[in-house]
């Protein structure tokens, strides 16, 4: 397989890759069942985030981790920082997040 990707072609996807923010959404010590409603609202903000286009990847973690979830923001670090400072559950302290710069070839996507 790594015979068929040339030189030429990872440049030319190189040169097409495009900025995103990647976010790390973790669990706080305040986490848990009590907070469901906040957690509700922050789930319904992530869908209209989404619908928006600002948010192309939502993915909540679906273990007993630290690690809530992660998104792959379609804006600027400091939109995203902004964006998640304003959610209901980092608001409440019921998360924290962390933002890196991060980078996305033509045709990357989640099947479904």
């Amino acid at each position: 397989m790594t015979s068929t990707i040339t030189d030429e072609y990872m440049n030319e996807m190189r040169g097409q890759a495009k900025d995103y923010s990647f976010v790390l959404l973790k669990k706080t010590p305040e986490f848990g069942t009590e907070a469901w409603p906040i957690i509700w609202e922050h789930g319904r903000r992530n869908f209209w985030l989404r619908a928006r286009g600002t948010v192309p990847i939502v993915s909540p973690i679906a273990d007993d981790s630290p690690i809530a979830g992660f998104y792959v923001f379609n804006v600027s670090l400091e939109e995203a920082r902004q964006i998640m400072t304003e959610d209901p559950g980092v608001q409440a302290g019921l998360f924290t997040f962390e933002v890196h710069p991060c980078r996305g070839f033509p045709g990357d996507a989640l099947s479904l």
